[in-house]
């Protein structure tokens, strides 16, 4: 499909004469991504497709409490320090985005009146400025408006480096102002290449300015609200255990007609996947669980039991092992893996080619993840058209061998390579979990063959993936030489995601380690091709300079890709849910019903 003809089926979609999803299904037929066509239609000035409802219930509540099993307990409940998923979904249950992402890839409103268009004067021709319209009559939970007052705050709040959150990247390069009570515009010096960032999905949700805005820059983890949210969504606040329960129960006032269809919510966390899973398919105690990293074999069996059923839903995570650019066992200025040091063997691009030679992916894949881990060489996957071609993974223990011998790292007494009176010894942390602790012992194994040491360090999720700044065995601290789990893009579009590897988002004492660059890898190249990548308002281009991002991550090995996380989650038999591999479990939960 050349150009004039994809503007002449764009004028057919907006005329009403070619379906949308006949449109869409064209264009991933050519390689394009459902999300990727959306967007097209959106800068186009074609509407967004809103989501069809089956259900349509006559009042709110009468279906008991949705029972959520979240295996990582959150730890607090402010979506703008929320450095997991798990503290993203608890604050989920209170706080809404402007927008959210559907499992078709669709972007749907929440607290936004319409979807910008070029159609309704949202959207710019030059890609420059967005304009949203909220939803009217919205109150949050303690009956105050919602209004642009508070879209203007969140803003501000998260881009002021001294209130250190995790969204500021989604809001550092842009400008939003208030038209009037109920309008706001977003703008930017460049083209905005990808819009719906700011404000949508997971890194969106909205705090209110009339609790926070007394505890911003220096003051931010004081706010009470941290822990007693007060937001726009379903449920109202009733009770916060860090780690182990948050609760909500229904909101009267919610802004969604006979809505929500359950009397509570609680979300459990604690125990670990496979009693999650259980929970669910085995004994139905409980109604979905999350993020189901078990072995699929082990899954498989417990779905024998009735109750239930694994819904696998596709997304870009990626299990994938970090290698530290800096020294995690030399302290400067009270900070360890400073930016001031230098890593003294993995920044040897020997060392770092023969650790990628030496996984076992193949295995990692078949004999542990399944349907559950996919393969693949790339940090980018999904949506299709970001998916390089241009890289591979291999395992040969020899070639791996090979290359420590022509760098110098030769083996001592122990067996252990040596080079300069630097050993190949390394710590190697992750989460504790079946899964990864089992592929914790295939690295180990194969390293050792080439002569490469690692000791195996397994902390508890709760505190791995904590938000506590003051803990150093939290991932983003990263004081070991390696480690493993999963993240990736939250959006169908990867720009806010490959902040991963930007040189100004590393993690470090001064953002109170709540930058998303965790190996805080510095490349000017890097840096000048993401800055192109975001302004890139055609998507072929846009696709082709975020292929060139992922192959330099790659080919300079920044991180080891091991197999992709889709969503994996256990739905208890009758539940009614849609759940989106670009957006947090729960976007859409306001919807959710029971049915025998």
């Amino acid at each position: 499909m050349d150009v004039n003809q994809l503007k002449a089926a764009v004028e057919r979609v907006k005329a009403g004469k070619l379906p949308r999803r006949t449109f869409i299904a064209r264009l991933v037929a050519l390689g394009l991504t459902a999300p990727a066509a959306t967007q097209l239609l959106a800068l186009s000035g074609a509407a967004h497709a809103q989501t069809k409802r089956t259900y349509t219930p006559i009042k709110a509540g009468g279906g008991g409490t949705l029972k959520l099993l979240w295996w990582q307990g959150p730890t607090l409940l402010n979506p703008h320090f929320a450095t997991g998923t798990k503290d993203q979904d608890g604050s989920r249950l209170f706080y809404e985005p402007l927008a959210a992402w559907d499992s078709q890839g669709e972007l749907q409103p929440i607290l936004a009146a319409e979807l910008p268009s070029t159609a309704n004067g949202g959207l710019s021709p030059d890609g420059k400025w967005v304009i949203w319209k909220l939803k009217q009559g919205v109150k949050w939970h303690d009956g105050q408006p919602f209004t642009t007052d508070d879209v203007v705050f969140n803003w501000a709040y998260s881009k002021d480096p001294a209130t250190a959150t995790v969204t500021s990247g989604s809001y550092n390069s842009i400008t939003v102002t208030k038209i009037d009570e109920f309008t706001v515009k977003i703008t930017s010096d460049t083209p905005m290449g990808f819009w719906a960032d700011a404000f949508v999905g997971a890194y969106g949700q909205i705090i209110p300015k009339h609790l926070f805005e007394a505890f911003s820059g220096s003051k931010s983890r004081e706010a009470p609200t941290n822990l007693k949210p007060v937001g726009t969504g379903p449920y109202l606040f009733k009770e916060f255990r860090p780690g182990d329960l948050v609760s909500g129960t229904i909101n009267p006032s919610y802004h969604q007609p006979n809505r929500p269809y359950f009397d509570a919510v609680e979300m459990k966390g604690g125990g670990d996947a496979t009693s999650a899973a259980r929970a669910v398919l085995q004994t139905g105690e409980y109604d979905l669980s999350w993020n189901l990293q078990v072995e699929d074999e082990v899954l498989t069996r417990l779905e024998q039991s009735g109750k239930g059923k694994i819904r696998v839903t596709a997304g870009g995570n990626l299990e994938m092992i970090q290698l530290n650019n800096t020294d995690p066992n030399v302290e400067v200025d009270g900070e360890r893996s400073s930016l001031k040091t230098k890593h003294p063997t993995l920044t040897d691009p020997a060392v770092r080619e023969a650790m990628s030679l030496l996984i076992d992916r193949d295995s990692i894949h078949k004999y542990i993840y399944g349907r559950g881990g996919p393969l693949t060489p790339n940090v980018l996957f999904n949506p299709v058209r970001f998916n390089s071609l241009n890289t591979k993974a291999e395992f040969n223990v020899d070639k791996a061998i090979g290359i420590l011998d022509k760098a110098g790292y030769k083996p001592g007494a122990d067996g252990i390579r040596v080079k300069d009176g630097k050993a190949l010894k390394y710590v190697f942390q992750t989460s504790t979990n079946g899964p990864r602790q089992k592929t914790q012992q295939i690295v180990k194994q194969s390293f050792r063959k080439a002569g490469i040491d690692v000791e195996l360090k397994s902390v508890v999720a709760s505190v791995f993936f904590s938000s506590d700044v003051a803990n150093p065995d939290t991932y983003p601290h990263f004081y070991t030489d390696l480690q493993m789990y999963t993240t990736g893009p939250l959006l169908p579009d990867p720009g806010a995601w490959m902040q991963l590897f930007l040189s100004t988002e590393a993690a470090q004492k001064s953002n109170k380690w709540q930058g998303r660059n965790i190996t805080r890898w510095q490349n000017a190249d890097y840096d000048a091709v993401y800055a192109k990548a975001m302004a890139a308002l055609d998507p072929a281009e846009r696709a082709s300079l975020m292929i060139k991002l992922n192959d330099m991550v790659i080919n300079q090995i920044i991180v080891i890709p091991l197999v992709t996380r889709p969503s994996v989650a256990a739905v208890v038999n009758g539940l009614q849910c849609e759940l989106s591999g670009f957006d947090s479990y729960i976007w859409d939960f306001a919807n959710w019903y029971k049915q025998a």
